[in-house]
């Protein structure tokens, strides 16, 4: 997982807002550092709001305007018969499912944004009563959006973890890097 940003690289915008876009994901699944289903489920502040339930809420959020900016269907369907449940796990879900669908949507939005020949190319926003009607974004918006949206929910995260059992995002940032030293300790040299 991705604890720093790589300085920039001249002129290199696309790069810069994915590596920022990466930092922010890295902090919300690094609050589900070592915490059992039931601990990442849990509700412990005033919020309904739980690790795994914000996972799954930006896994989803992610694929959805990918698909927006593909201009094709959504594979997830929420209205408000369901809407809930994009903020909770259900059934046989787990935390590793979806961290694994996030990855994926990272990976395939990555791809695409990478793709397009410029940052200004627009697509249109489906007909929703939270959009203008008729409007558009460009691919650098919404990348700015799920850059902020990210953000906002790994703060979520970071205090509902706190308060699940004390860890703060240093703490947890430094558990990773011990474990990561020594897994490199422990590969046999070539």
């Amino acid at each position: 997982m991705r604890t720093t940003l790589p300085t920039d690289l001249p002129g290199d915008e696309r790069g810069t807002l994915l590596n920022y876009l990466e930092a922010q994901r890295a902090s919300v699944v690094r609050a589900a550092l070592g915490l059992t289903e039931e601990q990442a489920a849990a509700r412990p502040t005033a919020s309904d709001l739980s690790v795994s339930g914000l996972i799954k809420h930006l896994a989803e959020a992610e694929t959805n305007w990918l698909r927006m900016a593909q201009q094709r269907p959504s594979e997830t369907r929420r209205d408000a018969s369901n809407w809930h449940e994009s903020f909770k796990l259900v059934g046989d879900e787990t935390v590793p499912q979806m961290i694994a669908q996030w990855e994926n949507a990272t990976k395939e939005l990555t791809e695409f944004v990478r793709g397009v020949p410029s940052l200004d190319d627009t697509f249109p926003l489906p007909d929703r009563p939270w959009f203008p009607k008729g409007a558009g974004v460009s691919i650098r918006w919404m990348l700015l959006h799920l850059i902020h949206e990210t953000a906002q929910h790994a703060g979520h995260a970071d205090i509902i973890r706190e308060s699940l059992d004390g860890k703060t995002s240093y703490d947890l940032i430094g558990r990773e890097q011990a474990a990561e030293a020594a897994a490199g300790e422990r590969k046999p040299s070539a």
